[in-house]
């Protein structure tokens, strides 16, 4: 029989002659660089801890796709760059993804195969694959450092806000952001120095959840593991303002845990600062620039038990064409240093902040557009794997013009690859363009994931 007829185009008039477009060619795929992330997920094994943490209520006898073909399907998909469920109906067919979910030749899940899996997790289910995408990111940080001492872990705490259309449950108004919303809380670490801050454990909250709800609960499951993974690092926290609360800071120095949070402003805090303001003004209209001094003091809020010390950064900001005004800063902190580096090591936490827009712009985190509260946080614990696979892939390109490349830049390179896929007896060959623009960075990632570089000939 004949094979399906597909509609092409033709440009009569764009080139000195007419140019025929079809959309015929067997076993290709415009993913072919998604065999990378394939070999970063056998490493990590994340697909497979997160499917065990699933209970497959199925009838065995009717099941056509394993739950973990499934996850991996999903995973890769939201790293490619599908984000919604709907896209399975396009990638269902696509060859590369098909070999990466060892399935090749068959069609992958569709679309009402997904809407049912993401609706199916119970709580205790989403908590273990919590618990494994934690345990599979801490395990790859530590095989990755086991000839380097890691000799500082900072934990960084940021709550976000994730904008609601239509029905959701537990979707409520915010007044700090003015709009319907989840407000989903990230934790990332960061190892010594390093630029890379790790998402380690995402959790979506009710829009109406106080700032520092979970918080506790999610250090009491990291700690442990970061202690036994790595035992002689000292662990450091920062939180911003939302985070300032008496049960987290009693809960930090009860588990001895040095800390840096932001305390937001008020009459008591600005009367701290405003000894060092007059001298600042003076200085910043003889000079014209922003003035800054550091201090310090002790304070206590109404509900907190003692007297806590706080860092103080009188400032006062002088913009063109502008008054000056002030700008007082605070942080709640027990470590010992000089208020300066207190501070500065604080904003530090900003680079964890850009892993919350990456997250929401290079993986549509924010896509949660599940009826059911369960079902979207279960999105947001596969786009946490997705993401958690592309910052591994950005450890592989070290070295070369990705290793600080953004997602979506990642993805532009390196994984959208057009490519022909064929399979012989022997072996699965998958041509690539000879004009690939990224090859060199290509083979170092694939190389330093255990491929061999060898010359082949073209084609089976």
């Amino acid at each position: 029989m004949a094979g399906k007829i597909r509609q092409g185009v033709v440009f009569e008039e764009l080139l000195d002659k007419p140019v025929t477009v079809t959309f015929t060619a067997p076993d290709q795929s415009s993913d072919g660089g998604v065999l990378l992330l394939k070999g970063i997920d056998a490493k990590m094994g994340l697909s497979a801890r997160m499917a065990q943490g699933l209970r497959d209520e199925r009838q065995p006898g009717k099941v056509l796709h394993p739950l973990e073909e499934m996850m991996r399907e999903r995973i890769l998909g939201i790293a490619c760059g599908h984000a919604d469920a709907n896209d399975a109906a396009r990638l269902s067919r696509d060859p590369a993804m098909q070999m990466c979910c060892e399935r090749r030749g068959e069609a992958l899940a569709s679309q009402p195969t997904f809407s049912r899996f993401e609706n199916a997790p119970r709580s205790t289910d989403l908590m273990r694959m919590a618990y494994a995408l934690t345990d599979a990111v801490i395990e790859r940080e530590r095989e990755k450092r086991s000839k380097r001492r890691v000799r500082r872990i900072t934990i960084d705490m940021d709550a976000t806000e994730d904008r609601t259309y239509g029905g959701q449950q537990l979707t409520f108004f915010s007044a700090f952001y003015d709009n319907w919303c989840y407000l989903p809380m990230l934790t990332t670490v960061q190892f010594n120095e390093e630029p890379e801050h790790y998402l380690v454990a995402p959790a979506l909250r009710p829009g109406n959840a106080k700032g520092y709800l979970g918080a506790v609960a999610i250090l009491k499951r990291l700690l442990p593991r970061l202690r036994s993974a790595f035992p002689k690092a000292k662990i450091l926290v920062r939180m911003d303002g939302s985070f300032a609360e008496a049960g987290v800071l009693d809960w930090l120095e009860g588990a001895r845990l040095g800390y840096a949070v932001n305390m937001p402003k008020n009459q008591v805090l600005t009367r701290l600062s405003e000894p060092y303001l007059p001298e600042l003004r003076r200085r910043a209209k003889a000079s014209g620039q922003t003035e800054t001094t550091f201090s310090e003091g002790r304070y206590r809020a109404g509900k907190w038990t003692r007297e806590r010390r706080v860092i103080i950064k009188a400032e006062v900001v002088a913009l063109h064409g502008r008054a000056p005004r002030d700008n007082p800063r605070f942080l709640i902190t027990n470590l010992p240093w000089k208020p300066k580096k207190v501070y500065r090591f604080y904003c530090l936490r900003g680079d964890a902040e850009n892993r919350v827009k990456e997250l929401k712009d290079g993986l549509r985190f924010d896509l949660t557009s599940c009826t059911s509260f369960r079902a979207n946080q279960f999105r947001n614990l596969l786009t946490a794997a997705a993401y958690a696979l592309c910052q591994q892939l950005r450890h592989e390109a070290r070295g070369t013009a990705c290793d600080r490349a953004q997602v979506s830049t990642l993805r532009e390179r390196l994984l959208k690859l057009a490519v022909t896929i064929r399979e012989s007896v022997r072996r699965i060959w998958i041509e690539a363009p000879r004009a690939y623009a990224w090859l060199t960075t290509w083979q170092k990632v694939a190389a330093r994931l255990g491929a061999d570089l060898a010359v082949c000939r073209a084609g089976p």
